[in-house]
């Protein structure tokens, strides 16, 4: 048995991480930490985690954390690397923030606006390469919601060379827990309800930096991105619509057969059948991928669109996933493989 620290374990990601964790057979749950909420019970913050209604909430402290052999961190940006340096060179830190994720220390500063901490390796196990580096390291810095959908949308024709990832353009839909507990007037249900509202508009989201630095590594030469967020009346899940142009003499049948080669294998990312399309519903709960594909030829377009649930494979199901990687276990294990319904 593997013992576990949550920080960060009355947020939405937290929640959801202890959800799985709470299914592995192979692992220990130990200190759940926080700030505001340190002292009361966990049941009072998550009455869905009910076999750990019973768990006093801890002070997020370098003394709770230590002494684990796993440490998931799942604070606000900026919070992760505090803790993280505190830590032993053993411990498995998986890191549910951005802290790491970014290469470029300008990108980061750019985007968000403090010194860079560093660059871990990214917890994206579809990526050429990836699984690899994940059996060997114990830093993780799990990717983006938004990052792991666009990118994975994206991926078999860019590496392919199927596209001009010079004119990229993404438009995504996520639900309200992408925005995490915060108090915030325009996630107010009365403000939400019935209504859909861009934000983030005009090259400013702070995904936007990773989700090129993830083209950049699947080989496309110089990409720009034009990326768009939508905040929907949904609690969970996120559908990306990505689209590029067709390089010349490029068929429809090529792009399948690129998008069905690589994903053949894969046990959380799959192409629907023909003329099926994504939908948020289908992957909720569960740490799917769905993706399907097509030419718009009046465009001159690929389209590609993806569904899954930003707190599972978009951050809780992914840093699981990443774990077990790194621990040698199988890499499903205690993952769900199906979605909720209806």
């Amino acid at each position: 048995m593997v013992t576990v620290a949550v920080a960060g374990c009355t947020g939405y990601v937290g929640g959801e991480l202890l959800r799985l964790l709470s299914q592995h057979p192979e692992v220990e749950i130990g200190s759940l930490t926080a700030h505001s909420n340190a002292g009361a019970l966990l049941g009072d913050i998550q009455p869905h985690l009910s076999t750990l209604a019973h768990r006093e909430v801890l002070d997020t402290t370098i003394e709770n954390l230590a002494n684990h052999d796993v440490v998931f961190l799942a604070l606000p940006h900026g919070e992760s690397a505090k803790i993280a340096e505190q830590l032993s060179d053993d411990t498995l830190i998986i890191d549910c923030g951005a802290d790491y994720r970014l290469i470029s220390p300008q990108a980061w500063e750019k985007y968000y606006g403090s010194p860079h901490a560093g660059t871990w390796p990214y917890g994206l196990p579809e990526l050429p390469g990836a699984r690899q580096v994940l059996a060997t390291t114990r830093r993780v810095a799990v990717p983006g919601c938004y990052p792991t959908v666009s990118t994975l949308a994206l991926a078999p024709a860019v590496i392919n060379n199927l596209v001009d990832t010079s004119d990229t353009v993404i438009v995504a839909a996520s639900g309200t827990s992408g925005a995490g507990k915060a108090l915030k007037v325009n996630l107010l249900a009365s403000e939400i309800m019935g209504s859909t509202s861009a934000y983030g508009v005009g090259g400013i989201h702070r995904h936007i930096p990773e989700i090129l630095q993830n083209l950049i590594k699947l080989g496309a030469p110089a990409p720009k991105l034009s990326f768009t967020p939508l905040l929907v009346p949904m609690t969970r899940g996120i559908l990306a619509t990505c689209s590029a142009p067709i390089l010349p003499g490029v068929t429809h049948e090529q792009v399948t057969m690129a998008y069905t080669q690589a994903y053949k294998d894969e046990p959380f990312v799959h192409l629907l059948p023909t003329d099926v399309w994504p939908t948020t519903k289908a992957v909720q709960g569960s740490n799917h991928v769905h993706i399907q594909v097509t030419i718009d030829e009046d465009a001159g377009r690929m389209v590609a669109v993806a569904s899954m649930d930003n707190l599972t494979k978009g951050t809780a199901g992914a840093a699981l996933q990443s774990m077990n990687l790194a621990l040698g276990f199988d890499e499903t294990l205690a993952l769900t493989m199906n979605g909720v319904a209806p």
